[in-house]
C-alpha cells in the first residue's frame, strides 16, 4: 500500500479533471514542497464530508483521486498557486498521522467494466452529454456558476463518464457518489438520475424567480 500526502477539499476531483489551488496554510505549503521533491509529484484528494478545509479536525471520505502537479508558482513568501490534474481513483486504506500534513496508505481502485456494458454506455453517453449541456445553459441563465460544457467529450468511455460528472451541475455529495460508482455504466445511470432532479429544480426556479428583496444576501461583501 503506497503512502501519499493527502489534500482534503470541499470539492470532488475526478480523473482527468483540472484542479487549481491557492495554497496558503503552512502545512499544505510544506506538502507541495515535498511533492516537488518526489519523482511523481503526486498527492491524493478526498472530499471533506464534514468540517472545514482550513485547520483540520475534518471528516474525510474513504476514497478519492490522485492528483499530479502540472504547474506550481510561488506567489510570495506565504502562497503557492498550483495547477494539477486528477489521474487515478483510489481507496484510502488507512489514515496516518496528520503531522506535518495529512497522509494515508492508499490503493488503486480501477473501474469495473462488465461484459455487455459497452452497448449501454454507448447509448447513455450522447444522451447524458446533451442533458449536461442543456442544464448548464439553464443554470447559467439563472445566474449560477457552472462549468463550460461546450468542450468536446472524449471518446474513451471511462474517461468520458468522469468528464461528464465533472461538468454536470450537481453538488459534492452527488459527485462523491458518482466517483464511487462501480464503472462507467453505473456512473452514467446515476448521473442521469441526478440530472433529472437538477432539471426539476432549475425549471421550478425559472418559473418562480425570487424578488430582489428576497434573494440570498451576499455575505462576501463585508
Amino acid at each position: 500500500m503506497p503512502v501519499l500526502p493527502m489534500f482534503p477539499l470541499g470539492t470532488v476531483l475526478f480523473p482527468g479533471q483540472i484542479l487549481t489551488l491557492h495554497i496558503f496554510e503552512p502545512r499544505y505549503r510544506q506538502m507541495i514542497a515535498d511533492c516537488l521533491e518526489q519523482q511523481q509529484h503526486q498527492f491524493g484528494v478526498v472530499l471533506i464530508e464534514r468540517g472545514s478545509e482550513v485547520g483540520g479536525h475534518d471528516q474525510r471520505s474513504g476514497h478519492g483521486t490522485i492528483a499530479t502537479l502540472l504547474q506550481v508558482a510561488q506567489l510570495d513568501q506565504s502562497r503557492y498557486g498550483v495547477i494539477a490534474v486528477g489521474t487515478t481513483r483510489i481507496r484510502v486504506d488507512q489514515w496516518l498521522d496528520d503531522k506535518p500534513y495529512p497522509c494515508a496508505a492508499v490503493s488503486p481502485w480501477p473501474d469495473n467494466v462488465e461484459p455487455g456494458d459497452q452497448h449501454r454506455v454507448d447509448s447513455l453517453l450522447p444522451m447524458v452529454a446533451s442533458r449536461v449541456r442543456r442544464l448548464n445553459a439553464l443554470a447559467a441563465e439563472l445566474g449560477d456558476q457552472v462549468a463550460d460544457a461546450t468542450t468536446d467529450i472524449v471518446e474513451e468511455p471511462i474517461a468520458a463518464s468522469y468528464q461528464l460528472c465533472a461538468l454536470a451541475p450537481v453538488g459534492p455529495a452527488d459527485q462523491q457518489g458518482l466517483l464511487a460508482a462501480a464503472g462507467p455504466k453505473t456512473r452514467l445511470e446515476m448521473l442521469d438520475i441526478a440530472l433529472h432532479d437538477v432539471q426539476a429544480m432549475l425549471e421550478f426556479r425559472l418559473r418562480n424567480p425570487s424578488p430582489p428583496d428576497q434573494q440570498e444576501p451576499n455575505f462576501d461583501q463585508t
